[in-house]
């Protein structure tokens, strides 16, 4: 006993050092490592619905479920014969690396057959986006619980189904918004202080979220080998494959088509502006309007990318607070320095400098409010004045009950406890309808008028927008 209190006591004034050596204030980072305790608990059986390349964000997922305790894979899905052969061989590198024990691992081209499986008690979910909400539901009524990376879905019709039904089935959803959790927790402390007051009433958010890549025309190509094209695209129309220098209409590239996805509003988007909610104590909520303040034009051709390559979109929150979804181009802010009031270092010519400004540029969240700026991203967290960072809360804002600092760990101890995690279907869906609605305006180039609570705008044809037809046989019905 006396060994293992020494050991924690180690651990705990390690992490805290690296902590505050990344610019966090010991405040903050103290009360993160003390309320984020190890919870050991039963055996959990999970199986995997997407898994995509090595490098991709379901394996990552999948992996990062391994590595909890007690969490044991049974199964795997892709429609790609090639992903699910090689998530298998990981599934069974993983059980030996984290010392668990070697159990079978089925692989499967559909996603009911893994469902139906009734040792199966959650689920991994990274398909395409336009798979996220009908693969969800179908989980939790088939008693499973649920991590869908974000973003959750591909249309606001599609967030209600899935609020209705984890509500129906309760069953545990998270949506894959780590930034809430991870990154050394930067996200939660700038929103913390936003919400304490430190920068008084808030002007506006930009969240910089880079431009849409482009392609032109992309040819026809064979289906790969392996590659159950039909059921890869699902409930989306029928349409031929199409390959050219890297360039595709499936696998990682369908982000920059908006008949799967949409772009960099649903993709880093559904980071930041998720970033922004959680900022300005919305979640649940958005905006009440949407408007394009400039947007560079998309590709028509119908056979390639044809997501708008840059774009401001501005939201109005009813207080009055502006947010703007921008590739580029944003605020520039000079002298913002860490807890410590130092300026952050970057590498230039090989070596290491002050960073003086923040570009317009810079991937992150800008928070201008009428007495300071915070700028957050991955890798800072800076404010105006040292001591809008630094200085302790009065009281903790209570953005969540409890700091978790793992994301898929929070999902696991919610599993387990039947607590609501960080990101669960009122946050994630709340987030991805400001996406959706950003979209919209850019697709109808009008300025809208959206009512949070209705989930409608002031506008017929932006409203059909809001659902999607799906090819038969899918449907969505709840």
């Amino acid at each position: 006993m006396e060994r293992g209190n020494l050991s924690r006591r180690g651990f705990m004034q390690r992490s805290l050092a690296g902590l505050a050596a990344a610019g966090l204030p010991v405040w903050f980072a103290k009360e993160t490592l003390a309320a984020d305790p190890p919870k050991p608990g039963e055996k959990i059986v999970m199986g995997a619905i997407g898994i995509g390349s090595p490098a991709s964000r379901g394996r990552a997922i999948m992996n990062e479920a391994m590595a909890q305790p007690g969490v044991e894979y049974v199964a795997v899905c892709d429609v790609d014969k090639g992903h699910r052969e090689r998530a298998v061989e990981d599934v069974k590198k993983a059980q030996q690396s984290h010392k668990k024990p070697e159990s079978e691992v089925k692989a499967y081209e559909d996603f009911r057959e893994l469902l139906d499986r009734k040792d199966i008690q959650a689920v991994t979910i990274a398909t395409p986006d336009h798979w996220h909400a009908l693969v969800a539901c179908d989980a939790m009524r088939k008693g499973k619980d649920v991590y869908c990376e974000k973003p959750l879905t591909l249309t606001v019709a599609e967030v209600a189904a899935i609020q209705k039904v984890a509500k129906e089935t309760g069953r545990v959803l998270q949506t894959g918004s780590q930034q809430r959790t991870e990154m050394g927790g930067m996200f939660r402390l700038a929103c913390e202080v936003v919400r304490a007051g430190r920068l008084g009433a808030i002007k506006s958010i930009e969240c910089r979220i880079g431009a849409n890549p482009t392609s032109g025309p992309i040819p026809e190509a064979p289906v790969p080998a392996g590659l159950n094209w039909d059921m890869w695209l699902g409930p989306t129309a029928k349409v031929p494959y199409r390959l050219k220098d890297g360039k595709t209409n499936c696998h990682y590239e369908f982000r920059w088509w908006y008949e799967y996805s949409g772009g960099k509003m649903t993709d880093w988007g559904a980071h930041h502006l998720d970033i922004a909610q959680w900022a300005l104590g919305k979640d649940g909520s958005g905006p009440i309007a949407v408007e394009v303040l400039k947007a560079e034009k998309p590709y028509e051709g119908g056979d390639g990318y044809n997501c708008h390559p840059s774009f401001h979109v501005q939201y109005t929150y009813d207080g009055g607070t502006k947010v703007i979804a921008m590739g580029g181009g944003g605020t520039e802010a000079a002298n913002l320095v860490n807890a410590k009031g130092e300026k952050p270092m970057r590498n230039q010519g090989g070596k290491q400098v002050p960073l003086d400004k923040i570009s317009g540029d810079e991937n992150g969240v800008m928070i201008l409010g009428e007495n300071g700026t915070v700028f957050v991203s991955r890798g800072l967290v800076l404010a105006s004045d040292k001591n809008i960072l630094a200085e302790p809360l009065k009281e903790d804002p209570k953005l969540y009950d409890g700091r978790p600092t793992n994301h898929m760990a929070n999902f696991i101890d919610c599993v387990r406890s039947r607590k609501a995690p960080i990101a669960d279907p009122v946050v994630g869906g709340g987030s991805v309808i400001v996406c959706h609605i950003g979209v919209i305006a850019l697709r109808t180039g009008k300025k809208l008028k959206w009512d949070p609570v209705k989930r409608q705008f002031d506008d017929a044809d932006a409203n059909k927008m809001l659902s999607r037809e799906m090819r038969a046989p899918w449907k969505l019905e709840v």
